[in-house]
């Protein structure tokens, strides 16, 4: 299909605009045609006027523009009417009028070119009144028809807008009770498993250990670390304050003060003994050796 011109896409956009979508490519030519021919004959038609009235009246230059100047006049208005029915849908019948009525105002403008100037506004036989008579026909034949025209194209119009609006209407969904979305709801959740929170359940392993798992693992306590046991739910409970910082953790040990007592008491029974030997060096490297041992049995202990 051969690309459109330029002015066949604009014609045809002005139509679309403000008529519809077209049915025939002939109408939207022709009515185009005869709607701007109107109109250029009204403008060409006052353009001789304005010139013929430079000329005294009456004189031969006069009567050859302004002639014309009213013949044209006469002709714009019909034509330009004719090319509005031709561009609305109407139907044939109001198209038929309308060139009927262009018909008789053609008629009427040849008359008019008859009389003119001789005959013509109380001059010879003045064919005035029977001239305008018969334009003024032709041209109320143009105007009913054109008239007709408009008002079914706005009833059609009309029409149009109720119907998409009638199907709108039907379109809406009506309204759903609760059961029904409920309803919905499960249908759409149906195989889908969620776990707390939303978050879809998933497939994973998980770890697990046994109570003697890690039996075999040696921890060294010695390097300045602190073992707190406790027992019970009040000490529970206090751990985990300690965690969040409102209180401080308590260590608590399994050995009782006697027993601690008496390890100091032996200590220094050692150290007094040590002294009696007079063997400073090694009398010292034994106490400190020997105070290392003890306390480590004591953090072993706890």
């Amino acid at each position: 299909m051969a690309a459109e011109s330029p002015s066949e896409g604009y014609l045809f956009d002005l139509y679309r605009q403000y008529i519809g979508e077209p049915e025939d490519r002939t109408d939207v030519y022709l009515g185009f045609g005869l709607f701007l021919g109107g109109i250029g004959f009204a403008i060409v038609a006052l353009l001789l006027y304005l010139w013929s009235s430079t000329f005294e009246a009456r004189t031969a230059s006069h009567l050859a523009w302004a002639e014309p100047a009213y013949a044209l006049a006469m002709v714009a208005l019909p034509v330009l009417m004719l090319g509005i029915v031709v561009l609305l849908p109407s139907e044939r019948r109001v198209l038929y009028t309308s060139i009927a009525g262009v018909a008789v105002a053609i008629v009427a403008i040849g008359g008019f070119l008859y009389a003119y100037p001789d005959h013509w506004n109380g001059y010879g036989y003045d064919y005035t009144a029977q001239v305008v008579a018969v334009y003024a026909v032709g041209l109320a034949g143009i105007t009913a028809s054109t008239g007709a025209a408009l008002i079914a194209h706005y009833l059609d119009m009309a029409r149009t807008a109720k119907h998409v609006e009638t199907d709108d209407d039907e379109d809406d969904d009506p309204e759903l009770s609760d059961a029904d979305v409920q309803r919905d709801i499960d249908d759409a959740m149906e195989g889908v498993e969620l776990s707390w929170g939303g978050v879809e359940k998933t497939e994973h392993n998980r770890l697990s250990f046994s109570e003697n798992e890690f039996d075999e693992v040696n921890v060294d306590t010695a390097a300045g670390t602190k073992t707190t046991r406790s027992s019970g739910v009040d000490q529970q409970v206090a751990g985990l304050k300690g965690l969040k910082g409102g209180e401080t953790t308590t260590t608590t040990s399994s050995s009782t003060v006697d027993d601690q007592t008496q390890k100091l008491k032996e200590l220094r029974e050692q150290k007094r003994r040590e002294e009696a030997t007079g063997d400073d060096d090694t009398g010292a490297f034994s106490f400190f050796t020997t105070v290392r041992s003890r306390l480590r049995e004591i953090l072993d202990r706890n």
